[in-house]
This record gives C-alpha cells, sequence and structure tokens, in this order.
C-alpha cells in the first residue's frame, strides 16, 4: 500500500507562512488564521507535508483498508487562493456555507482569495462542526 505523504512534520509553521505566501496578504491573512484555528480547536499548528498547516489530528481508515492520520482542521496559502480544511462534504453541513461569503468548492476543500472575503462567524461554525463530526466518527 502507498505510504501517506501528508503526515506531520517539526517544520516551523511561521518559517513555512513567510517564505510560501506569495503576498502580504496572503501572510496577513494565513497569521490571521492561525490565530482563529488554533483557537477554535485547541491544538497548536503543525506542519503537515510540506506545505499544509493542521490543527489536531485523527486516523481514520476507509473501507478499502487505506488508513492514515490528518488534521481535523487546516489550511494552506496556495499561489491561487487559500486552501481551507475545514468541511465535512456532508449534506447536513452544507447550510453552514449559506452565509460563508465569497468562496469555490473543491473536491476536499474550500478555496478563498482572501480572508474579507467571508463571515469568520460562519467560518467558525464550519470549523466546529468539522472538529465535532471528525472526532465523533473517528475517535
Amino acid at each position: 500500500m502507498a505510504k501517506n505523504k501528508t503526515t506531520e512534520t517539526d517544520n516551523s509553521v511561521p518559517g513555512f507562512i513567510n517564505t510560501f505566501a506569495d503576498s502580504e496578504q496572503k501572510r496577513d491573512d494565513s497569521f490571521e488564521l492561525l490565530k482563529l484555528m488554533q483557537h477554535v480547536s485547541g491544538f497548536h499548528a503543525k506542519m503537515w507535508g510540506p506545505s499544509i498547516i493542521g490543527f489536531g489530528q485523527y486516523h481514520y481508515k476507509y473501507a478499502s483498508g487505506h488508513e492514515g492520520d490528518a488534521p481535523l482542521i487546516g489550511f494552506s496559502p496556495r499561489k491561487a487562493a487559500i486552501s481551507l480544511y475545514i468541511f465535512t462534504g456532508l449534506e447536513e453541513h452544507e447550510h453552514l456555507l449559506k452565509s460563508l461569503g465569497k468562496f469555490k468548492m473543491g473536491k476536499a476543500c474550500i478555496y478563498v482569495k482572501k480572508l474579507s472575503d467571508i463571515n469568520k462567524e460562519a467560518l467558525t461554525a464550519l470549523m466546529i462542526e468539522t472538529i465535532k463530526f471528525l472526532k465523533s466518527k473517528y475517535q
């Protein structure tokens, strides 16, 4: 079975943000997300793989036998947009997206150009529900 590339590392989160975020706006948004996600999750930020900042962790195992560890919530200040790993994808959580603001959906994440485009209360609610869901399903 293939080894999971996205594993927790000891790399510096602030160092990553300062070198990876390609604009002052993205750096500022990343440090704001860092504080918010740390506060909401209760976990310190850790690097996951080369470019994901994650908070907390859970162990998953799929019916296929594939298993691994992943952060409960996280983000990455990618070139095109900030990727937010904060949504379960479940139908019962879709109502939380209605008041989020300006974003695009990917397969496993939400993309935002800048943090000021989204409602922070809705973002916080999404993070809380995602953490609750993952803890109840996998822990």
